[in-house]
């Protein structure tokens, strides 16, 4: 898998892209991560990539050529199944999106920055607007590495045990059960008696029962 990923300030990728999951895919070999510079296709002496908004609104556009001719080179060497635009007005980035990211072979993730980008880039060459919650950032880098994370954790081989992503929640829409681990007590808070009965059929209805109460009260959305 490939990610391209356009950013006005790329630094801001450069330490959530290399470390963790995330740069132990890409050290075997299971993710190419690239980040490019739209500055480097800025216009004129001064690279530049913004101006000011046509109707006087306030705040600063980035422009269509560095975009487009960026996009245009990329284009050019592979074909692409997604070019992502992070922005706060797309669809909310859940598991299924995630999963349906994970099984492409080459993406291009846009990060917004300033007002936003020229709406012709996203009538005409974005195929797919991904936002991470109703809220605004200074810029897309953060979601753009949210994005990368959520979907390289699910190709296979990023993750030494590769049955620990499948039974994250979200991935069968219930929230995970309670987990725990040693000691059994600690300060008098037990851990519960099933978990060590060693009886796989009762710690599995166990875990069922408790992801059903526990997306009920707090998620109970996602049973709808």
């Amino acid at each position: 898998m490939r990610i391209d990923i356009l950013s006005a300030v790329p630094d801001l990728l450069e330490s959530p892209l290399n470390f963790s999951i995330v740069k132990r895919a890409r050290d075997k070999g299971l993710v190419e991560i690239y980040v490019h510079n739209i500055h480097d296709y800025g216009i004129g002496r001064y690279k530049q990539i913004d101006d000011y908004s046509y109707g006087g609104d306030a705040g600063m556009i980035m422009m269509v050529e560095p975009i487009f001719n960026l996009i245009e080179k990329l284009k050019s060497e592979r074909n692409y199944d997604e070019i992502i635009y992070t922005s706060p007005d797309g669809e909310i980035l859940n598991q299924n999106i995630s999963n349906q990211l994970s099984c492409l072979e080459n993406i291009i993730i846009l990060c917004g920055h300033y007002k936003g980008i020229d709406q012709r880039i996203r009538e005409n060459l974005i195929t797919r607007e991904i936002s991470v919650g109703d809220y605004v950032l200074s810029g897309g880098e953060l979601p753009a590495a949210i994005i990368t994370d959520a979907l390289v954790r699910l190709i296979p081989g990023a993750i030494s045990d590769e049955t620990s992503a499948l039974s994250d929640s979200f991935q069968d829409e219930l929230l995970s059960p309670p987990i725990y681990t040693r000691p059994a007590d600690f300060n008098g808070w037990k851990v519960p008696d099933v978990l060590l009965s060693g009886n796989p059929q009762l710690i599995k209805a166990w875990q069922d029962e408790q992801s059903l109460e526990r997306t009920k009260q707090l998620r109970p959305n996602l049973l709808k």
